[in-house]
C-alpha cells in the first residue's frame, strides 16, 4: 500500500500536517473556499518562482486568514526594507478583496532552514537543470549526493517521459540509502513536478527519508 499511494497522504495526521486548515458549513461554500486556495497557491508560486516557495500553509477562520509561505530564499521574498513583501500582502488582499469584506490578512515568511531537505526544491532544481538541457544524470545523481551530505536517511528520484530527448518515454530510476514507504512512522517527504523540455514534458518525482 505505501509503495502506491502518496507519501505525504498517509502520513497526514500522524507526521504531517493539512496545508489547509478551515472548516466549512456547507458543500457549496467548501467547493468555494477549495477553489480559493488552489488558485492562490497558483498565484503565489508563480509570482515568487525565485523565492522558491516549497508550501504555502492556509488557515482560515471567520474573519481572518493566516497564510505562510515556506520558502528557500527568505530574502527574495521579503526584499529590500520589506517591499516585496509589502507587493505581496496586497496582492494577496486584492485577491479577496472582490468576495469578502473586512476580512483580516496576516501573511508570514517562514525560511526553510534545509533547502535540501526539501523534495520539492530538489525536484525544481533538476527540473530548472533538465529544461537548461544538463545531462539528467548528472543533474540527478548531483542532487542525491547533496540530500545525502545534509544528513538524510535516504532519498529516491524517479523520471518518466522523454528523457534526454528520446522518441520514445521511458522511466528511469536513482536512489540511495533507504526509503521505508510502508512504514508510517518514519518520515517520508514527496513531491512531483514536471519539467517542460524541448522534446517534451518529463515528470519528476522526489522521495527523501528524513
Amino acid at each position: 500500500m505505501g509503495q502506491k499511494v502518496n507519501p505525504n497522504a498517509l502520513r497526514l495526521g500522524i507526521l504531517h500536517s493539512w496545508d489547509s486548515r478551515w472548516f466549512s458549513d456547507r458543500k457549496r461554500n467548501y467547493r468555494m473556499m477549495l477553489v480559493e486556495d488552489i488558485r492562490l497557491r497558483q498565484m503565489l508560486q508563480s509570482n515568487l518562482r525565485a523565492a522558491l516557495i516549497s508550501k504555502v500553509e492556509i488557515e482560515r477562520s471567520i474573519k481572518k486568514i493566516d497564510i505562510t509561505l515556506h520558502v528557500g530564499r527568505p530574502g527574495v521574498a521579503i526584499g529590500r526594507g520589506g517591499e516585496e513583501l509589502a507587493k505581496i500582502k496586497k496582492a494577496v488582499e486584492n485577491f479577496f478583496s472582490k468576495k469578502k469584506e473586512n476580512l483580516k490578512i496576516d501573511l508570514k515568511i517562514e525560511p526553510i532552514k534545509k533547502p535540501d531537505l526539501d523534495p520539492y526544491l530538489v525536484a525544481l532544481n533538476i527540473a530548472d537543470q533538465l529544461v537548461r538541457r544538463i545531462p539528467h544524470k548528472r543533474a540527478v545523481k548531483q542532487a542525491i549526493a547533496r540530500v545525502m551530505n545534509t544528513g538524510a536517511k535516504g532519498v529516491k528520484v524517479a523520471l518518466s517521459g522523454r528523457i534526454a530527448g528520446a522518441e520514445i518515454g521511458r522511466r528511469e530510476k536513482y536512489g540511495e540509502g533507504t526509503i521505508p514507504l510502508s512504514t508510517i512512522r518514519e518520515n517520508v517527504l514527496f513531491a512531483k513536478i514536471p519539467a517542460m523540455t524541448k522534446s517534451g514534458y518529463v515528470g519528476i518525482k522526489v522521495w527523501i527519508g528524513v
